[in-house]
């Protein structure tokens, strides 16, 4: 490794306006990776990459000229060859091409070449398109004999005692299952997973990952693996592998190629085995700015307006999965200053924000969010966020904080902004208590974004309008042009890549608050707060199909309860 090249090119980036410098003891730490460096900088891969080649004075490639070689990946375990983001190749001419998202690492390049036995011509390629060149190349590869590989009994994976214990400890602790389950939260990384979903079947074991809100299969491990990768699952979560007929609940901290994962883990008995469903949180993400959540500027201004408060009760709105942690993690690290204290109770920790107090919840010992915000308004806390308000008791506590000086931040589950008024009287809050506390509440969605690489616009036909009533409600035009997925391999053929926020931000004037203490209704108060110019969920979405960064048909898709 190079370290002085790698402290120029962090400079360059730092003088190019790329990258914030580290702040405090980070700032004297070793020259850190190019993979550490681009997740820092909150670059795209693609301009990351642009920049490594410019600076080194070396090739760009893509990935499709990476797929267009015949791939020499002989000789290299795929763990190496995607730990360190390199992909040889040899060109129809011949010649041997490596590409690489590190130049500076030296020492992998040597590795490399003398492995190969031949001169390289050295490339640079983004992070994810080495990644989806090396999946798409190992996809096809023939998979080692992992029983005879690593001296594990053959009659583990195809017969004896199934129910022995001790049998089932010692296959789920052996290398075949290890390999297999280290590959799935690889894969997982790789598409951007936020959960993997393993499910047994009569004969087949199904493996399905979450992908930008939606399910997707990957090709399964073995079915007679099934049970054994379950058991894996169970001990990395501490929880009991000899108990196969109740659900259980656990947690677990994994580190993968770099990445350091937590991991909820539920289990559930079913018909044809225990099924595992693994909810993936990368630790150390990075957090997003108000405009790459995709607030438009009037939402922005106001969010930012309010969050400037020194004390009221600030709502984010949506179902599960809808982005709501997301944008208040956005929000703290907005708030966060050396001259104000924010403690936080949730449920899990999701973002790690340094300078921020982070509680989590564990309801085994009685720690849930009351008594953990009981507890808060004697810290003389400046900001409090509340993970989510679950039942009445927190929401009065919270409500009772926001009155006596603090700013609260927190979530609730509603469909739209306006409905978490009523929520709240429901849970036994008065109305004049929230009429004088509540200062913004924020619906949101998330929609998936077109990929950059494929995506096309196409105009609005009148038979468009025919086949689908709904355009006309959501008040398009015929010949009007909209975005259209289309679907590569950089996006795994799905037409999109990635999500984005759709929002609807209600700010509590003095009208609106008037109507919140009389107890109107929801409607009520959203048709006050459209006439004041909010711009609701669906209306963003739809200006955001306009400018090309999703379909209508996605709109449709996550807002179809709205």
């Amino acid at each position: 490794m190079t370290v002085g090249v790698k402290s120029d090119f962090e400079q360059h980036l730092i003088s190019g306006g790329l990258l914030a410098p580290a702040a405090g003891a980070a700032a004297n730490r070793r020259p850190v990776s190019y993979r550490a460096l681009y997740e820092r900088s909150g670059m795209e891969p693609a301009p990351f990459a642009d920049a490594v080649a410019k600076f080194h004075g070396l090739p760009r490639s893509s990935l499709a000229t990476l797929r267009e070689g015949k791939p020499l990946l002989d000789g290299f375990s795929s763990r190496f060859l995607r730990e360190f983001f390199v992909y040889p190749y040899e060109t129809t001419d011949g010649n041997v091409h490596l590409a690489v998202a590190d130049p500076s690492d030296t020492s992998v390049l040597r590795t490399m070449e003398l492995t190969l036995g031949r001169a390289t011509v050295r490339e640079i390629a983004a992070f994810d398109e080495i990644e989806a060149a090396l999946g798409i190349a190992l996809e096809g590869a023939e998979p080692a004999a992992d029983g005879e590989e690593v001296g594990v009994p053959e009659e583990l994976f195809t017969g004896g005692d199934a129910d022995d214990l001790d049998s089932l400890r010692d296959m789920a602790s052996g290398a075949p299952v290890v390999r297999a389950v280290t590959e799935l939260f690889e894969r997982a990384i790789e598409l951007r997973a936020t959960d993997i979903h393993i499910e047994p079947f009569r004969g087949t074991l199904q493996v399905r990952l979450r992908v930008d809100g939606l399910l997707r299969n990957i090709p399964p491990p073995p079915a007679d693996m099934a049970r054994a990768i379950v058991s894996r699952v169970k001990i990395l979560a501490g929880l009991n592998i000899a108990e196969r007929r109740l659900p259980q609940d656990g947690r677990a901290r994994v580190s993968v190629r770099g990445h350091e994962l937590d991991l909820r883990v539920a289990t559930m008995p079913t018909a044809q085995g225990e099924a595992a469903i693994l909810r993936v949180l990368e630790r150390n993400q990075r957090l997003l700015d108000f405009v790459r959540l995709g607030l438009e500027k009037r939402d922005r201004g106001i969010v930012e307006h309010h969050l400037g408060s020194a004390h009221g009760l600030f709502i984010v709105t949506g179902p599960t999965g809808s982005g709501k942690t997301t944008t208040l993690a956005s929000a703290l690290s907005r708030l966060n200053s050396p001259t104000r204290k924010i403690l936080t109770i949730e449920d899990p920790i999701e973002y790690e924000i340094q300078g921020v107090n982070q509680t989590q919840v564990r309801p085994a010992i009685g720690l849930n969010f009351a008594t953990a915000l009981r507890s808060f308004l004697r810290q003389d806390p400046d900001v409090i966020m509340v993970g989510e308000m679950r039942d009445g008791e927190t929401a009065k506590i919270g409500i009772q904080a926001s009155l006596t000086g603090h700013l609260v931040l927190t979530t609730l589950h509603t469909n739209t902004a306006a409905a978490a008024v009523t929520r709240l009287v429901d849970m036994g809050v008065e109305p004049f208590l929230l009429a004088s506390t509540v200062r913004c509440i924020v619906g949101q969605r998330l929609v998936r974004v077109l990929c950059p690489d494929c995506r096309k616009t196409k105009p609005l036909s009148a038979e468009a309008f025919a086949r689908e009533p709904r355009y006309a409600l959501l008040g398009l035009h015929q010949n009007e042009t909209v975005g259209e997925p289309v679907g590569c391999e950089r996006c795994s053929g799905t037409g999109y890549k990635g999500r984005l926020g759709v929002f609807e931000v209600l700010e509590v004037t003095e009208e609106i608050a008037r109507l919140v203490g009389t107890g109107a209704s929801e409607a009520t108060i959203e048709a006050k707060a459209k006439a004041d110019g909010m711009t609701t969920m669906i209306e963003d979405g739809v200006a955001k199909c306009r400018a090309g960064v999703t379909s209508i048909e996605e709109i449709l898709r996550v807002t179809a309860s709205r």
